[in-house]
């Protein structure tokens, strides 16, 4: 895999997808699968394979961090890079964020017309770590 063109958006508010949809997809010219929960991801994933996935913190019923323990146990999605969304930008909290075995971190709200740039050099790493 030598180029960023599928990113799965883990994320439980509407407005939010679309704004992801828009700025990675139109903006960005990625392929892109919005789900509503990590309950949606997890039944999508192994079909999607994405080659990044952008995984809300906060969400009901499977918060963002059970979501990635959940991935992570998925055969298909060993090596991904996991970069978690997140209004919480204290520096303590996004140091825990990392222990999660996350690739990074994106601050809400972020750019849309930068969005798909901006998780590029974290692909990068991610890969990077798995090769």
């Amino acid at each position: 895999m030598s180029e960023l063109r599928r990113v799965m958006c883990v994320e439980d508010d509407a407005d939010i997808r679309t704004i992801l949809q828009f700025s990675l997809g139109d903006v960005g010219g990625l392929e892109v699968c919005c789900c509503d929960s990590g309950h949606a991801a997890l039944a999508r994933a192994a079909s999607f394979r994405p080659d990044l996935v952008l995984l809300d913190v906060m969400m009901p019923d499977m918060s963002g961090t059970e979501t990635l323990t959940a991935l992570r146990a998925l055969p298909e999605m060993q090596g991904v890079p996991v970069v978690f969304l997140t209004a919480k930008a204290l520096p303590d909290e996004l140091e825990q964020l990392l222990q999660h075995a996350a690739t990074g971190v994106i601050v809400k709200p972020f750019d849309p017309m930068t969005l798909a740039t901006d998780i590029r050099p974290f692909w990068e790493y991610g890969r990077g770590r798995s090769e």
